[in-house]
């Protein structure tokens, strides 16, 4: 049923579990695993906002989101290997990361999103927003939410 699963990883353990899922899910489907990564948009003061005096230029902010997507995404290929199951990997910039999830599924031709969610509820959710709300609102593609 579900051909090509896009799973959106950061590397925390919560993202960990949602691409175990998607492996197993897609090995059971005899499917694909699509692994996505959504780093920072360039930013003058650098990448990290309390760095206050330390200027990145584009292209050192560049490589060091590349390093990180190549690390966490490189995890994921390792495990969809190990699993029999074909994975390809990619990554991103933005400033809105459920936007480049979602334009990701539909450049790849995902039929199923399966990402992980904090489970905030409350006035927490409220202030911090969830990225995972945003793609179930914004995608056309069916989502899997993992707790």
């Amino acid at each position: 049923m579900f051909r090509n699963i896009l799973v959106p990883t950061d590397g925390s353990p919560l993202s960990r579990r949602a691409v175990k899922r998607a492996i197993q899910l897609a090995k059971e489907q005899q499917g694909r695993v699509t692994a996505f990564y959504v780093g920072p948009s360039w930013k003058p003061r650098g990448i990290d906002e309390s760095i206050a005096y330390r200027m990145v230029s584009p292209p050192e902010h560049a490589a060091i989101v590349k390093q990180a997507a190549d690390r966490i995404l490189n995890a994921v290929k390792r495990a969809s290997e190990k699993a029999g199951v074909p994975c390809t990997c990619s990554y991103s910039t933005g400033d809105y990361p459920y936007l480049k999830i979602v334009e990701a599924a539909n450049r790849n031709r995902c039929d199923l999103i399966l990402m992980a969610t904090h489970g905030r509820r409350g006035i927490s959710r409220l202030l911090l927003g969830s990225e995972t709300t945003k793609v179930l609102a914004h995608s056309t593609i069916p989502v899997m939410v993992c707790r």
